[in-house]
């Protein structure tokens, strides 16, 4: 097992460019800590830099000029970054093409002496987002969709790489002047996987930003990946845990943010709800009763075969009452009026969204997903993705001295974020991890 390399990392570029045209700044030597941050909640990646800055600027007539004026920064400057890790072999991220630009300037604190001030800084689509509204009509696969509204050029147009899970169930829908990222996110809780072909059990898909581009991703395809490059980490004060076992590197500091919260879960309806669907088209209305087990026979099965359920008296009776208006007749596929007539005839019941099948395992899947939350920090390594899938091992509490793993929390874990945090004094990488089960298999001896 290699020693953890918390060293600091090496802050190759951070160029500023003006927004007035004049002489770009490299400031790379004035940045004190840099968070970078990756969410699979979130549709943009994002980064925060704390500046100190106390030499200023050096112009013609030898006055000396803070950062904050002399560049100067004012929000909406260009900013080029480049910074690597300190593993064995480096990982280097790059923003040089995709850059990133200046958001926001915060708790500035100008002095005779230094200065120091905050930069909250995103990405060009994360403003172009504000200014674009998805107003056409998008018929067939969801998937397609999501990559033809990214790709527009009258909207968002961006040329980053877009990772989306083919989806099976065509949906046919209206922007209705919703901003991008919203209906992608939205589209999400519509997408059944082509990949997995559980067409009536695997609804459910994230829409989010990594440093390799934007994703959209099914729930079920990032819970069956394989653990990132065979990423195994263990959190013991026993070095020797099994000597046997070839561990990437040890968690530094564990903390569980969340076990199961059983309340919270009954509430929402994890375990056990009600759904009324009303068919205007024929006057009538369906119940569906949907429970965490019915869940499982559909096919949804946790990150783990081993399921510890609670008690039977807490998931057998609805906690949860929910309904919805049937679209039997609305958005009949057809280029025409004529073939969209046709398309109702040749099936009057036919449903743009099966909400029945769909609707009710897709909210389940969702809560059932963030069941189990730790959050865990790493020496950095910025190979690592919002979306990855590692092992981890925590030791049992016992007086032995070789400490063996927990079969309860030993296991795959996916990453739900991730901060890369560099300083001059070491480098760091936080990330929380999420899981819907205990009692996990593991390929760890």
């Amino acid at each position: 097992m290699s020693n953890p390399q918390i060293l600091p990392s090496d802050i190759k570029k951070f160029i500023v460019f003006p927004t007035d045209g004049g002489k770009e700044r490299d400031i790379a030597g004035s940045i004190v800590q840099l968070n970078y941050y990756e969410n699979i909640l979130s549709n943009s990646i994002t980064m925060s830099v704390v500046v100190a800055d106390s030499g200023g600027l050096e112009f013609e007539k030898k006055n000396m000029i803070g950062l904050l004026d002399g560049i100067p920064i004012r929000g909406g400057e260009r900013v080029v970054i480049e910074f690597s890790d300190n593993q064995d072999t480096k990982n280097t991220l790059s923003f040089v093409e995709q850059s990133f630009y200046v958001n926001r300037i915060s708790n500035a604190n100008p002095g005779t002496q230094n200065e120091v001030f905050f930069l909250d800084l995103c990405t060009r689509e994360f403003l172009a987002n504000e200014q674009t509204r998805v107003v056409k009509r998008y018929d067939g696969k969801i998937s397609d969709n999501v990559i033809q509204i990214l790709r527009d050029k009258t909207g968002l147009n961006t040329k980053k790489d877009i990772d989306a899970d083919s989806t099976v169930i065509p949906y046919n829908f209206i922007g209705n002047d919703r901003k991008p990222f919203y209906v992608c996110t939205w589209l999400g809780t519509r997408g059944v996987p082509e990949e997995t072909g559980k067409i009536n059990s695997a609804a459910g898909y994230f829409f989010y930003e990594t440093y390799d581009g934007f994703k959209f991703k099914s729930i079920d395809v990032l819970l069956n990946q394989k653990p990132k490059d065979e990423k195994r980490y263990v959190y013991t004060n026993a070095p020797n845990i099994n000597e046997k076992t070839q561990y990437t590197n040890k968690i530094l500091s564990v903390n569980i943010d969340r076990d199961i919260d059983l309340q919270q879960n009954v509430s929402m309806g994890t375990y056990a709800n009600r759904s009324l669907f009303f068919d205007f088209y024929a006057m009538d209305y369906e119940v569906r009763n949907y429970n965490l087990k019915f869940n499982q026979k559909d096919g949804i099965t946790p990150a783990e075969e081993n399921v510890l359920f609670v008690p039977d008296e807490f998931t057998e009776a609805p906690s949860r009452l929910m309904n919805l208006v049937l679209d039997y007749g609305t958005m009949p596929s057809g280029n025409t009026p004529n073939a969209q007539l046709k398309t109702w005839k040749d099936d009057p019941k036919y449903a743009n969204y099966d909400a029945p099948k769909l609707m009710v395992q897709t909210i389940m899947r969702y809560n059932q997903l963030y069941t189990i939350k730790t959050n865990i920090i790493i020496a950095g390594d910025f190979s690592l993705r919002a979306g990855d899938i590692i092992e981890c091992d925590f030791p049992d509490l016992t007086k032995r001295k070789n400490k063996r793993p927990n079969k309860e929390t030993k296991g795959k874990y996916l990453i739900a974020s991730l901060c890369h945090r560099i300083t001059p004094e070491d480098t760091y990488t936080s990330l929380t991890l999420i899981r819907d089960s205990f009692n996990a298999k593991t390929n760890i001896d």
